[in-house]
């Protein structure tokens, strides 16, 4: 026992030498254990699956030096947390740097305005193509002629594959090498367009517009992220709705990865408006947390400024999805299906129905920024609960299942907004019902990752706390 007990003090002395790097690149002392503590602290107070860790069991360890013990055979803060999450666990987070985080909730990142999609080689040899799906504007893909549609099957004139695509990609500069795409073969055409990233803040309303199709007012509203800051103008986008009088609406998530949860039951009510008060969703919280804890979420009257909701009390709405539409996207749809029609078209959704919020190295139970460890910038976000709609249906672990299948055609993307792009078409043929052609059931495609996989906000539902 004694030659343990050295070798663990020998241990804990070690880890507290080690050092980190802030945001800053100034190099700051911190502990790896103290880091690992608030891990364990924060997962076992707040993550929703604590029960399949036996390590979170309040019981686990018998003191402070046994739970010690257990951090210090982990490598890294990384290798802990890793550990500790649940096999059904795809999106809890542990980062290095919250300054990037707390900025990626802002709609702030650094981007060159490129949003792209990275999809494999039909022929099976692991190569990658990329396809824009849209441009920031005022960003160097704007200004340098990217334009939705473009495919580029190289960067910097090396070939993407499945293995290099992340490395090939992260530099603030490189050149994307253009290829045409015929369905089945891409040929390189011999151009290439180069790109610089910088801080940008996206404005996640990328289109609102009304269409008039057979003398009605049809609402079309591309949303691609559900960012808090950016509340006010997605309240003024219905406010147009309202002034054109629209009979119909179709929101447009199908690059939409989530965000905020309060944002998502903002929109909710601007869609509908009748159901005041009314359930949206109830949260199911750890068991440690649930008496306490868990709130029904009501579909709100106003924004978080204080504006009223502008709301087009609509009976039923067109849902566009893919199967990068995720969290607080599907919350939106799941939250609105017990109370008016939610025709869904597009492709299944990722099927993610937990909620986070950030916690930072600080005592419990706020794990408050403004308490936080100064030693370094870990943070967490690990899920907390699950949302559960007012019919009580939850667990979509499987993604939400399209009224209309639509695939995106990689060859053929057609431009946001018109009405003949194949999405916007499908959903307007619901409406106004023609006949249309039937999509070529050509190749299966299988998408890799996209831009967006770079974000420590990823697929991430974010509830306030």
């Amino acid at each position: 026992m004694k030659k343990k007990s050295v070798l663990f003090i020998l241990l804990v002395a070690i880890l507290f030498t080690s050092c980190f790097k802030d945001n800053d690149d100034e190099i700051q002392t911190a502990s790896v254990l103290d880091i690992q503590n608030f891990i364990y602290r924060g997962l076992n107070f707040f993550y929703l699956y604590k029960a399949d860790t036996d390590e979170l069991s309040n019981d686990a360890f018998a003191n402070q030096n046994d739970l010690n013990a257990f951090l210090v055979s982990k490598n890294s803060p990384e290798e802990l947390f890793d550990y500790l999450k649940s096999p059904q666990d795809r999106f809890s987070i542990l980062v290095d740097d919250y300054v990037a985080l707390e900025n990626a909730l802002n709609g702030v990142t650094l981007n060159n305005g490129m949003e792209f999609g990275l999809v494999f080689y039909p022929d099976g040899s692991g190569n990658v193509f990329g396809y824009v799906r849209y441009v920031l504007p005022n960003s160097d893909a704007s200004n340098k002629g990217v334009a939705r549609g473009m495919i580029f099957n190289a960067i910097d004139g090396q070939q993407i594959n499945e293995n290099n695509f992340s490395d090939l990609l992260s530099p603030d500069t490189y050149s994307i090498g253009l290829a045409d795409f015929d369905d089945i073969t891409i040929t390189p055409t011999g151009e290439s367009i180069d790109l610089t990233k910088s801080q940008i803040t996206e404005n996640p309303v990328h289109i609102s517009q009304t269409l008039t199709v057979q003398g009605q007012k049809v609402g079309y509203l591309m949303y691609n992220a559900f960012t808090r800051n950016f509340d006010p103008q997605l309240n003024a986008a219905f406010s147009q709705f309202q002034a054109d009088n629209v009979s119909d609406l179709i929101l447009d998530l199908r690059y939409n990865g989530g965000g905020s949860v309060d944002t998502a039951i903002d929109l909710a009510t601007m869609i509908t408006g009748q159901f005041n008060n009314e359930l949206f969703i109830s949260e199911r919280w750890n068991e440690d947390r649930q008496a306490v804890y868990a709130e029904d979420k009501l579909f709100n009257t106003t924004i978080d400024n204080g504006d009223q909701i502008n709301s087009l009390n609509l009976t039923r709405v067109y849902v566009l999805t893919s199967q990068r539409s995720a969290s607080a996207s599907e919350l939106v749809i799941n939250g609105l299906n017990p109370y008016i029609n939610v025709i869904q078209v597009g492709d299944v959704t990722t099927g993610k129905f937990q909620a986070s919020f950030l916690l930072y190295d600080a005592p419990a139970p706020y794990f408050s920024r403004n308490e936080a460890n100064t030693g370094h910038t870990y943070a967490m976000l690990p899920l907390v609960f699950k949302t559960v709609n007012a019919a009580g249906f939850t667990d979509y672990v499987d993604g939400l299942t399209p009224d209309v299948v639509v695939e995106e055609n990689y060859s053929n993307l057609g431009v946001l907004g018109d009405v003949n792009e194949p999405l916007l078409a499908a959903a307007l043929n619901e409406i106004f019902p023609s006949p249309m052609p039937q999509p070529r059931n050509n190749i299966q495609f299988e998408e890799i990752s996209e831009s967006k996989a770079n974000s420590p906000l990823y697929q991430l539902m974010i509830a306030e706390h």
